[in-house]
């Protein structure tokens, strides 16, 4: 089912959450009471889980090192104030870490975001259009679902569904409502194996299915995250479907997926509502960025 494309972004075809207006980012921001910073990230840093065959690895070294930049300028005699240079060198897919799909990640068959195909769209090196680039800035009322915490466990299970009605049953749970505008937050507690123990949290995970997906596009969001790898529940519910929530989401409804968030922290404080804000890197053409995101209460 395709969503309404009622408050499109014309221009850039940047998704719903461009089609935000001034006046609904300072509702957002007086949704802050006390100023406190909750990040919803985790630090990127090597051996970050990554799907092996399909992901390069996350890479660091340093490439320029103070020690060997002063030798250097000594050995020259002009310079006389030791100044010692650290640069270093990154190697990664922009699908590692917290981070947040562009719109050009996924298509369904030929057909991508606004009515684009693939032909125009995909090139060689990168995206023509529907790129990370264009990821808009997101001020906007956050709603974390804490189904984790509702089910009764530390985590949901690997391969569990997270269901339109458990979504409802949250909502119920932290006294909110999913809105237009909104960003939604879903916990599952697998985030716990991010750090701890990356080829668990990758193998597989629990999840939103497509109906609950449909849910939340229903309602008007513009982002949705959770603190697992794909959103959605990993192997899917129909092994002959492969990834239909980024389609939906993506593809259909122009909805930003923020995937590896880190929301334990956010849940200990017992907050459902707060100002969401988000920025994303501008990589030219690329398929997602790495994020920031984070929660003031």
């Amino acid at each position: 089912m395709a969503c309404s494309h009622e408050r499109i972004h014309v221009a850039g075809f940047a998704g719903r959450a461009a089609a935000a207006e001034g006046a609904e980012r300072l509702e957002a921001i007086k949704l802050a009471a006390t100023g406190e910073v909750v990040e919803l990230s985790h630090r990127l840093q090597p051996h970050a889980p990554h799907y092996s065959g399909i992901h390069p690895p996350f890479l660091m070294n340093l490439w320029t090192g103070a020690h060997s930049v002063i030798r250097a300028l000594r050995r020259k005699g002009v310079v006389t104030n030791d100044p010692g240079v650290n640069l270093e060198h990154v190697s990664m897919t922009l699908h590692v870490g917290t981070h947040v799909d562009a719109l050009g990640h996924f298509s369904a068959g030929q057909r991508m975001y606004g009515d684009r195909t693939i032909d125009k769209t995909v090139g060689d090196l990168g995206l023509y259009e529907l790129g990370a680039d264009t990821i808009p800035v997101v001020i906007a009322r956050g709603l974390l679902l804490d189904v984790a915490r509702m089910e009764g466990g530390a985590h949901l299970e690997a391969g569990r569904v997270v269901t339109r009605d458990m979504l409802t049953r949250a909502e119920a749970e932290g006294g909110v409502k999913v809105g237009r505008g909104d960003v939604v937050l879903i916990r599952t507690g697998w985030g716990r194996y991010y750090g701890s123990d990356p080829a668990r949290y990758i193998k597989s995970e629990p999840g939103i299915d497509l109906d609950a997906a449909h849910y939340l596009t229903e309602a008007g969001v513009t982002v949705i995250g959770s603190d697992n790898m794909a959103v959605e529940v990993m192997p899917g519910v129909d092994p002959t479907v492969s990834m239909p929530v980024h389609q939906h989401t993506l593809v259909d409804c122009g909805v930003y997926l923020v995937e590896n968030m880190a929301l334990d922290e956010l849940a200990e404080k017992g907050r459902s509502t707060f100002c969401f804000i988000m920025l994303a890197t501008r990589f030219k053409g690329a398929t997602a960025s790495p994020a920031r995101p984070i929660a003031i209460l």
